[in-house]
C-alpha cells in the first residue's frame, strides 16, 4: 500500500491518502491536547501506545460484532484503516461520575451509576464541543435515525466489552468517548480510537488515574500513567 499525501491533521493524528482511494493511513502523534486545543503539550511515546491500544481493541471487538474501520497495523504508529466520513459527534458513555457530568449535576467524582448513560456532543472545537440530543441531531441531519439506533447500541455493547476486557488487568472503565464513520460502501463503523486520550482508566484497587487527566490536571506522571495501562493491557 502506497502512502501519499497527507489529507488531514488533528490534534493527535494525521491521515494520508494511499493509492487505494477507499483506505487511508492514520499517524498517531505525541502531542497531547486538553480542553478543546486550549491547554497543548507533548507525551512522550503517546502516539505509538494509542496506536497500538487502540488496534489490538478495535480487532477484539470485531470479533464481538462490532464493525471498525480497522484494517492492518503497519508500524508502531501507522494504521490502514478504512476511509469514513465521520459522522459529527463524540459518543460519550458514561459508568461512574467523572469530569463535565461531576461538576454539570454536582455529583462526587466517583459516584457509579446505575445504568450506563449515554451523552452526545456536536464535534466542533470552537463551540467547546456543545451537547446534542437526538432531536438536534435529527434536526441538523448529522445522522438519520437508524444510523442512530445502531450508534447506541453499537456503544453500549463495545461498553460491555471493555468493561469485562479491562477488569481483567484490574482497571475500572470510568468514561470513554467514541466516534463512528460512514465507510465508502455505507457502512457505519467504529472510528477514531480508544486509548487513554479518549477513557478514563482508574486502577481498580487504588482508583489512581491511567489516563490524561493526568495531563488536562496537571497531576504529572502522565508518560507513566499511559506506560502502565499499555503494560497491562499488551504486556509490553
Amino acid at each position: 500500500m502506497k502512502k501519499l499525501e497527507q489529507i488531514y491533521e488533528g490534534k493527535a493524528k494525521k491521515v494520508f491518502a494511499t493509492d487505494d482511494p477507499s483506505l487511508v493511513i492514520v499517524d498517531y502523534k505525541d502531542d497531547a491536547t486538553a480542553l478543546n486545543g486550549k491547554k497543548k503539550g507533548t507525551i512522550a511515546g503517546k502516539g505509538s501506545i494509542n496506536n497500538r491500544m487502540t488496534n489490538h481493541l478495535m480487532k477484539m471487538l470485531e470479533k464481538n460484532g462490532v464493525p471498525t474501520h480497522f484494517v492492518e497495523e503497519i508500524s508502531d504508529r501507522e494504521t490502514l484503516v478504512k476511509k469514513v466520513d465521520i459522522v459529527p459527534l463524540e459518543v460519550i458513555v458514561r459508568n461512574v461520575a467523572a469530569g463535565s457530568l461531576s461538576k454539570r449535576l454536582g455529583i462526587p467524582e466517583g459516584t457509579p451509576m446505575r445504568k450506563p448513560v449515554i451523552e452526545y456532543c456536536f464535534k466542533c472545537d470552537e463551540l467547546d464541543d456543545p451537547m446534542v440530543n437526538e432531536y438536534h441531531i435529527a434536526a441538523m441531519g448529522w445522522a438519520n435515525d437508524d444510523q442512530m439506533k445502531k450508534i447506541a447500541e453499537y456503544a453500549l455493547k463495545v461498553n460491555s466489552l471493555l468493561i469485562a476486557y479491562f477488569k481483567n488487568v484490574n482497571v475500572e472503565l470510568i468514561d470513554f468517548k467514541l466516534e463512528f464513520g460512514i465507510t465508502t460502501d455505507g457502512t457505519l463503523v467504529l472510528a477514531d480510537e480508544i486509548s487513554p486520550d479518549t477513557c478514563r482508566f482508574w486502577d481498580a484497587t487504588t482508583h489512581e488515574k491511567l489516563d490524561k487527566d493526568r495531563f488536562r490536571r496537571d497531576m504529572g506522571g502522565v508518560e507513566e500513567a499511559y506506560e502502565e495501562i499499555s503494560s497491562r493491557l499488551l504486556g509490553n
